[in-house]
Parts: C-alpha cells; sequence; structure tokens
C-alpha cells in the first residue's frame, strides 16, 4: 500500500516539475512526513528522512525535465553553469544545517515555507524584470544560497530559481527550463550529504542509505520519470495559473498542517 502511495506521489511531482519548475520537493516532503508518521517511524529521523528522499527523487525528475526542456532549446546553460558552482557548496552547507535542526522544528520551519511558497503562487506575485542577468560571481553567490535553501526544505530550487531569474529579465520559459537544470546538481550534492550525515543513525528504519529511504526513492523515481517530460510538454502549451491557484491551495493546507 504505501509503495502505491509513493508511485502517486511520484507521478504528481514529475507533473509539477516539468510543469513548473519546481523538483516536486515541495509536495514530497509533506508526504514523505505523513506516510513515515503512518509506518511508525522514528520521530527523531523521519523529517531528516523524507527530506533526504525527496532530494534523491530529485536527481530521476530534473533529468528527464531537463530533456524535455532541452529539445526546446529553452536552458540558458552559460547561467547554469556559473549558479552550479554555488549549488554545489550551498547544498552541502544546506545539508548540514538540516541535520543540526530537531525533526519537530525542522517539519515548523518547512511548513513556513510551504505557506510563503503558496500565497507566491496563489496571488501570482513575481519580482519585475527589472535587472539584467548578472555576471559570473553573481550568478554564482545566488546559486549559493539557492543550493543552501533548496537542502534545507528537499527542494529542487524551483520555487526560488524561477523567481531569481526572472528578476534578472529571463523570459519565464527559460527561467523554468534553467531552473529545471539546476535542480540536478542541488539534488546530487544534497542527497550524498545527507547520505553521509545519517550513515551511522541508529533510528533508521531497514532499507535506508544514510537519510534516504530506498522503497519511496523507487517508487517515486519510477513514475516521476514519465510524468516529467509531460509537465515539461504542458509547461510550452498550457497557461498554468488556474493550475498554480490549486497547488497553492493545497501548499497552504500543508503548511498549516506542519505548524499545528
Amino acid at each position: 500500500m504505501e509503495f502505491l502511495l509513493y508511485l502517486l506521489l511520484g507521478a504528481a511531482a514529475g507533473v509539477l516539475a516539468g510543469l513548473f519548475g519546481v523538483g516536486g520537493g515541495i509536495i514530497i516532503v509533506p508526504v514523505l512526513v505523513f506516510s513515515f508518521t503512518a509506518q511508525g517511524f522514528d520521530p527523531a529521523v523521519l523529517t531528516h528522512l523524507a527530506v533526504g528522499t525527496s532530494l534523491a527523487t530529485i536527481i530521476f525528475t530534473s533529468v528527464n525535465s531537463v530533456l524535455e526542456h532541452q529539445r526546446k532549446g529553452a536552458v540558458l546553460w552559460p547561467v547554469f553553469a556559473w549558479m552550479s558552482l554555488g549549488i554545489l557548496l550551498g547544498a552541502a552547507l544546506g545539508s548540514l544545517t538540516a541535520a543540526a535542526i530537531q525533526g519537530p522544528m525542522l517539519q515548523k520551519i518547512i511548513g513556513v515555507f510551504a505557506i510563503v511558497i503558496a500565497i507566491q503562487m496563489g496571488l501570482g506575485l513575481k519580482p519585475k524584470a527589472s535587472r539584467a542577468v548578472p555576471g559570473k560571481p553573481g550568478l554564482t553567490g545566488a546559486g549559493a544560497v539557492i543550493g543552501w535553501a533548496s537542502a534545507i526544505f528537499g527542494i529542487g530550487g524551483g520555487s526560488l530559481t524561477v523567481p531569481f531569474l526572472t528578476w534578472r529579465s529571463v523570459p519565464m520559459q527559460q527561467a523554468v527550463a534553467t531552473s529545471s537544470a539546476c535542480g540536478l546538481p542541488i539534488a546530487l550534492a544534497s542527497t550524498l550529504s545527507f547520505m553521509v550525515l545519517g550513515w551511522n543513525e541508529a533510528h533508521l528504519p531497514a532499507w535506508s542509505l544514510g537519510f534516504v529511504y530506498l522503497p519511496a526513492l523507487a517508487g517515486i523515481a519510477i513514475t516521476s520519470m514519465f510524468f516529467a517530460r509531460i509537465g515539461a510538454r504542458l509547461a510550452h502549451r498550457l497557461p498554468a495559473h488556474v493550475l498554480k491557484r490549486l497547488f497553492a491551495l493545497l501548499l497552504l493546507c500543508v503548511g498549516v498542517s506542519f505548524l499545528i
């Protein structure tokens, strides 16, 4: 029954990854927290396990989403390259930060983040395209901040990268596509860090590699790889404002539930 949940979760995360440029982690983490709680996992590790597993799934989601966006020629590879330098360092530091936070507090932090993203998406709040794309140091610095925050929240960084790039006058489709590409180094660096940090944790369930739960990773990866391409195709065809508002409502409920 749990594996069926992971398959459905992967499908939803894949569509979100391709459609909005988010790695799907913003919905994967809360659902995994609820699932791991129902399965009786130790409260001391289940939130970190949800974050680490979410980041591992984004590796698969990002690859397929990027391939589809690249077919449209929408990925800005020079921007990706310089942001990735900062992302790798920031993601490693973010994993250390998350590991130092106790599980219940980490849930509350993620809950607040979910509410903020819900408000931003629901109201369509976007920074105006008021500046040009920064130089190499600016892109690397932005990547470091995005990588750090993404590792804490278990996300691919799309909810941070897309607003940053649109603020810097990058067209929305290229911002989404480049954000999808940036999700890959975030996921790789963060996943490795969470595996190492949780390797000797005594309270982990069976089939865990550090703070990565393999059954959930497998179920989500199987479906997300396929549905990420569908989401990326929809991103180039459909107006997404209605879907964004429904997604925002879901995130708001998730965030509130985490806080209470």
